[in-house]
């Protein structure tokens, strides 16, 4: 692979979507969809139920076909492309799915192995499980757990097990689905601030599905807000409310989001 696919890619946003439609018969989800991720920022992507939150994510990553539209990251276009191809492009991501998605069959430390063997089948073992070892202590879980079967994991550690094998190529762009869904409020705390860690250090780019208000306000640098098929509108959230779009009004003008409000106020006051 030639030095330019590991260079850190700069200047023009790591993911550009153009005109992006996806239809699953005669239902669009998507209709004429744009938006740009900016280089170094956490973009946190909400949107009500049905809006096609998850279905934009993996047209990104190319696990959706888009029925029209571009789609291009770090300046290549990834549309139409088999997903077997252009390996440059597929491993400066990791991605996170919602519940962490692991092989049951496999230890922690197998599957933060897995992209490991799949882009770099030459490895030597032994730095595989080293690489591994780092990984899952970056994320958060003792050293221990790389010898834990998932079944073995709370809910918690099965995400950070996820996130750890997201981290497992040192990618420049990490995809978060739902990443504290299902945690307690200290859980979800603690995932916030560890995605916040990462991003600083590591100088990660993150695309953040959540409808946790608390996420949004603690951690994202802007918001991308899915409705009427379409991105209506990104921003800070100070941003967002100004454009009196309803659903953004209910969203973050409803009791949750005044709560999250109040909470963000305390903690930087």
């Amino acid at each position: 692979m030639d030095d330019e696919l590991h260079d850190r890619y700069s200047g023009k946003p790591p993911i550009v979507v153009e005109g992006l439609t996806n239809r699953f018969g005669d239902f669009a989800v998507h209709d004429d969809l744009s938006m740009e991720v900016r280089e170094g920022e956490i973009l946190g992507v909400v949107g009500g139920s049905g809006t096609g939150k998850s279905v934009l994510m993996r047209s990104i990553i190319g696990l959706q076909t888009p029925s029209e539209g571009k789609i291009s990251v770090f300046g290549r276009t990834i549309t139409g492309i088999d997903p077997d191809q252009d390996l440059g492009v597929r491993c400066r991501w990791g991605v996170m799915f919602q519940g962490g998605a692991l092989f049951s069959t496999l230890t922690v430390g197998e599957n933060v192995e897995v992209p490991l063997k799949q882009f770099y089948p030459d490895i030597d073992a032994g730095l595989r499980r080293e690489i591994a070892r780092y990984k899952v202590l970056l994320s958060g879980l003792p050293e221990d757990a790389i010898n834990k079967f998932p079944s073995e994991l709370s809910g918690g550690m099965k995400k950070r097990a996820g996130l750890a094998r997201a981290l497992a190529l040192d990618p420049e762009l990490l995809f978060l689905d739902e990443p504290t869904a299902g945690l307690d409020p200290i859980g979800a705390a603690a995932f916030d601030s560890l995605t916040k860690e990462l991003k600083e250090t590591l100088g990660l780019t993150v695309f953040l599905i959540t409808h946790d208000l608390d996420t949004l306000y603690e951690i994202c640098d802007r918001v991308a807000v899915l409705a009427d098929k379409q991105v209506v509108a990104v921003g800070t959230i100070p941003e967002l409310i100004e454009t009196g779009h309803p659903w953004i009004q209910e969203y973050f003008g409803g009791p949750r989001g005044r709560a999250a409000h109040a909470a963000h106020e305390r903690s930087n006051g």
